[in-house]
């Protein structure tokens, strides 16, 4: 069972994947239109390697159940992150949750 979370692609031109392991892995990002010009698949895609056919879909396709994720124990699954500000604000609000159920202090912005 093979899973990697790529973070480290963040601009064009950018990759840290070697390009085979890519076509023959399940690739969920979390925006395909960002994803293809700063993600992880930038590359493979400008040199027409992949396709956005090739791309399984989204992490919200999976988390919604639209699509399933790993299906095999022998599958490669890559989750190509971008990063969204949704993705920042649903933390930051699932924390400030956390913080106020155990009463910590939290600071007061004027």
């Amino acid at each position: 069972m093979t899973h990697i979370n790529a973070i480290g692609a963040d601009a064009k031109g950018k990759q840290e994947i070697e390009t085979d392991l890519l076509k023959n892995a399940k690739v969920i990002v979390d925006d395909i239109e960002q994803a293809s010009h700063s993600g992880e698949i930038n590359v493979p895609l400008s040199q027409g390697v992949i396709k956005i056919e090739d791309i399984y879909g989204t992490l919200g396709e999976v988390v919604a159940n639209i699509k399933k994720g790993r299906e095999r124990d022998n599958e490669i699954t890559i989750f190509d992150s971008t990063g969204l500000a949704i993705e920042d604000l649903i933390c930051a609000k699932l924390v400030y949750k956390k913080a106020r159920e155990r009463k910590l202090p939290t600071l007061k912005l004027h």
